[in-house]
């Protein structure tokens, strides 16, 4: 069973910049330990003759090919603008 220190929880709540009431060092470390017990189980498991993959499962793509095609004329593009500057859109100033 795989156990980490209270004095260990201290110091990564420290790296964190994270601050933490004794009760609340006593529940992370539990916790911590608990998760740490499951990856030693995972870490026993053999997996030998298992077959890397970075998916469970096949994927397969649902993008559509990228084809060239005409575009949307400007005034339709346009027609629905908030606020109209010409040919472009005008937005508010994001910086100054």
């Amino acid at each position: 069973m795989t156990r980490i220190t209270s004095d260990e929880i201290r110091h990564l709540a420290l790296l964190c910049r994270i601050a933490m009431s004794d009760d609340e060092v006593d529940v992370m470390r539990e916790q911590m330990s608990n998760i740490l017990d499951n990856i030693d189980v995972l870490n026993r498991v053999d997996t030998g003759e298992v077959e890397p993959t970075g998916h469970s499962v096949d994927l397969v793509s649902v993008m559509r090919e990228d084809e060239a095609r005409d575009s949307v004329e400007i005034e339709e593009m346009l027609a629905n603008a908030p606020n109209r500057d010409g040919d472009f859109i005008r937005v508010k100033a994001v910086l100054e």
